[in-house]
């Protein structure tokens, strides 16, 4: 009662009482009344610029290679040599192609099968014909005239065959539609519309040749042209495609672009606009945004993102705003203050075990056992705890232990580190109580030794290991902090006082979100504090020097 009457008259004392008081109810309760939990991310939704299409200013010949034919890059290569030396034959392998001249914007290639030869002597030619070649005489007659003309090709019953000449051998070739070269891209109004190779040809040809209108597939289409740009109409009046020199893209896969939006990109890019406005055809009207890069443009819409809300301010709904992984700060030091207080008091209960039995059994005996013992002390003494503890840290980095079972690992490091202190109090209380005459009458009643270690000489420490507990207290949830701030102690999605303010990794997060690490550390300060006055108090209340 005495040392309890000294204790609250001590002012420093009471208000370390009442501070951890509230640490531990803003800890333990708070955490339980807060509707937010521990690791509860939030969230929120921006406008950001995301690319939406891409366009091109095309001026180089694309190749549209008809279906069932194969057009490879070397016949691609060997097309562009045939162009430019003016020839109308070229070869890709063992397969000859024949280049027709449109104009210097149109290219039609065809592929030639050979079916006959012929070989000429003099005036003489000998036909051969192959077994896909026709074998009546007309046929033969023919290509004998053709040949004898110098002609590039004949006709018979109705089909047109080409001749090869080379040297003194001639062959005669079918020619079946192989591809077609054009600067001009396609664009349709719906995905399906694409009717293939024989539409985009007869359109080429349409446009060239001036024509209002073609047919392709059986069906009739309108050709209107304006400029560097030809709209292509069904029958109904419809507008089912759109030539021009622009390529227009989407950036993603599953996005189709109407003929209506690339209209409005082409004119906005030939306008020099940096933004243009679009109404779809669900009645929404969206901003996009134009950036160019030498002949190219992409475009921008702002899009509504789901991102996390990190470092928000403080508000109403996040008193102490939120951390950079979006988790509310107040709800974070909550839960951290309860992992740091619990950190603490496990290990002072560690090592208090551990050095009240060796310091009690090291006192008691004395000789070689207190020699051992000691020894073992000075040995843990030496030991080099922060290297041990990074070593240790990094181990468990290496090995990904699981959060929970590094804490744990944590707890019993820095037990098994701080019990000596705590052994050479215990003895040498002991020392000084075993020859007393209250433990002499323990001795002759024949008590065993673990009653008057335990029952009698244990007891008799109490007072002191109250106050070097308490102001021990302190120093690990110090120490616990340190180490998470390093990142080698309590670990995510955990939360501690230290890994809240490790957040603070650089400058910027320190000068302009004072709200994540100052309250954090003022926990830190204001608990350790709260135990040191504690400590103080209670030393002073067990001091029998005191003034009563």
């Amino acid at each position: 009662m005495l040392v309890f009457k000294r204790f609250i008259r001590n002012r420093l004392a009471i208000t370390g009482a009442v501070i951890i008081a509230v640490m531990f109810v803003f800890s333990f309760i708070g955490g339980l009344l807060m509707p937010y939990s521990e690791s509860q991310v939030f969230t929120k939704y921006i406008g950001m610029k995301k690319d939406y299409a891409g366009a091109t200013l095309n001026s180089e010949l694309k190749f549209t290679v008809a279906q069932g034919s194969e057009f490879s890059a070397i016949a691609q290569s060997q097309f562009v040599l045939a162009k430019n030396a003016g020839k109308t034959e070229f070869k890709a392998g063992n397969t000859v192609f024949r280049l027709a001249k449109v104009s210097d914007e149109l290219y039609f290639i065809h592929q030639l099968t050979e079916i006959a030869t012929a070989s000429t002597i003099g005036k003489s030619i000998a036909v051969k014909l192959g077994t896909n070649a026709p074998q009546d005489a007309a046929f033969r007659s023919g290509m004998t005239q053709a040949i004898a003309a110098k002609q590039a090709s004949f006709e018979s019953n109705g089909r047109e065959y080409v001749l090869v000449y080379d040297k003194k051998n001639v062959q005669a070739c079918v020619p079946a539609p192989a591809a077609f070269a054009s600067p001009n891209p396609f664009d349709f109004a719906a995905p399906e519309g694409d009717l293939g190779f024989e539409f985009r040809e007869s359109a080429e040809r349409a446009l060239a040749a001036g024509e209002e209108a073609f047919e392709a597939n059986g069906q009739r289409f309108t050709l209107r042209q304006s400029g560097d740009m030809a709209g292509i109409y069904d029958a109904a009046g419809n507008e089912y495609a759109m030539i021009s020199r622009y390529i227009i893209q989407p950036t993603y896969g599953d996005v189709f672009l109407t003929l209506e939006f690339k209209s409005a990109v082409r004119e906005a890019i030939e306008a020099g606009s940096a933004a243009f406005s679009f109404t779809a055809k669900d009645g929404q009207t969206r901003e996009h945004s134009i950036e160019r890069k030498n002949n190219q443009w992409f475009i921008k819409w702002e899009e509504s993102t789901q991102v996390i809300d990190d470092y928000a301010t403080p508000s109403a709904a996040h008193p102490l705003g939120t951390d950079g992984n979006g988790m509310d700060l107040l709800t974070r030091i909550m839960y951290g203050g309860r992992i740091s207080l619990m950190i603490g008091f496990i290990v002072v209960c560690i090592e208090t075990t551990l050095g009240v039995i060796l310091g009690g059994v090291a006192g008691y005996f004395g000789k070689w056992i207190d020699n051992l013992i000691m020894r073992v002390v000075d040995i843990f003494n030496c030991i080099p705890s922060t290297p041990l503890i990074i070593i240790l840290g990094a181990v468990m980095d290496g090995m990904r232990v699981d959060p929970q079972v590094r804490m744990i690992y944590l707890m019993l490091v820095l037990g098994i580190l701080g019990w000596p202190s705590v052994a050479r109090l215990v003895r040498g209380q002991i020392l000084s109580l075993r020859e007393q005459e209250f433990m002499v009458a323990t001795e002759a009643t024949g008590l065993p030794v673990e009653r008057r270690i335990f029952r009698h000489l244990v007891p008799n420490v109490i007072p002191q290991l109250v106050v070097i507990c308490t102001m021990s207290l302190g120093g690990v949830i110090l120490t616990e902090s340190t180490l998470s701030f390093l990142g080698l102690g309590v670990k995510f999605p955990f939360a501690s006082w230290g890994n809240i303010i490790n957040a603070v990794s650089n400058v910027h997060v320190m000068t302009n979100y004072w709200f994540v690490w100052i309250p954090a550390g003022m926990c830190i300060l204001v608990t350790v504090l709260g135990f040191n006055f504690i400590g103080d108090g209670l030393r002073d209340a067990f001091d029998p020097k005191m003034k009563r």
